[in-house]
């Protein structure tokens, strides 16, 4: 891939315009990865219109930097935001009800209906999995494929910026890339999931931290509500 096929995408809306420099040194990357699901000809997710969902908000505009694992392994249920589902899923998945449940007990701010966080993308909220593709039915099958080298190196640019910004590591996973961090703000607990929620997310009051880190240096506060 060249920057001209990064442009292209651009011009598809699939990234926004001012990711397509940033993104030019793992470009390779993004077409390996690419390449390679094309030849396994097998199904994949989320629909290949969101593998690069995260990279709509503009560089400059991301001021929260929320990172997942991998995309939901079930059909129809992924959009390309981390922790995000499609807003008709129910049940909601449990990492991210319990996503809710803190939010609430943090901030007051009942669940939402729905599971998706367009909402908060909007906000400059990145929800980027480090993994930005899964086979149906199969977690973590498309680790190791190269996306990591492509999200690592977008969370290095969002670093090496002269902007606010608060990292949310949740999770053993997640906590790994702090040396990549710097000396940028970071928020880390246990992960929502049903298996370590218990062992320190509940009572992490993420939120409210988040929107003190982000007024500390000098950015707006984000709206955590979701939209009916």
């Amino acid at each position: 891939m060249t920057a001209k096929s990064l442009a292209e995408l651009a011009d598809a809306g699939l990234i926004d315009p001012s990711w397509v420099e940033p993104l030019a040194p793992v470009a390779d990357d993004i077409a390996a990865v690419g390449e390679r699901l094309r030849a396994e000809g097998q199904p994949y997710l989320p629909a290949g219109d969101l593998v690069l969902r995260a990279f709509r908000t503009p560089v400059d505009e991301v001021r929260v930097l929320i990172v997942g694992q991998d995309p939901y392994p079930t059909p129809g249920h992924p959009i390309g935001l981390s922790f995000a589902v499609d807003a008709h899923v129910r049940p909601l998945p449990r990492s991210l009800a319990n996503i809710y449940r803190e939010l609430d007990d943090d901030l007051g701010i009942a669940p939402a209906p729905h599971g998706d966080l367009s909402a908060w993308a909007a906000q400059g909220v990145m929800l980027l999995n480090r993994v930005l593709t899964v086979a149906p039915g199969q977690p973590a099958s498309h680790r190791g494929w190269g996306w990591e080298r492509v999200t690592a190196h977008a969370i290095q640019v969002l670093v090496e910026r002269d902007r606010p910004l608060v990292a949310v590591l949740w999770g053993k996973d997640a906590g790994n890339l702090g040396p990549l961090l710097g000396e940028t703000a970071i928020v880390s607990s246990a992960h929502p999931s049903p298996l370590s929620a218990r062992r320190g997310f509940f009572g992490s009051r993420p939120f409210s931290r988040i929107n003190a880190l982000l007024e500390e240096q000098g950015a707006d506060a984000v709206d955590w509500r979701i939209p009916a």
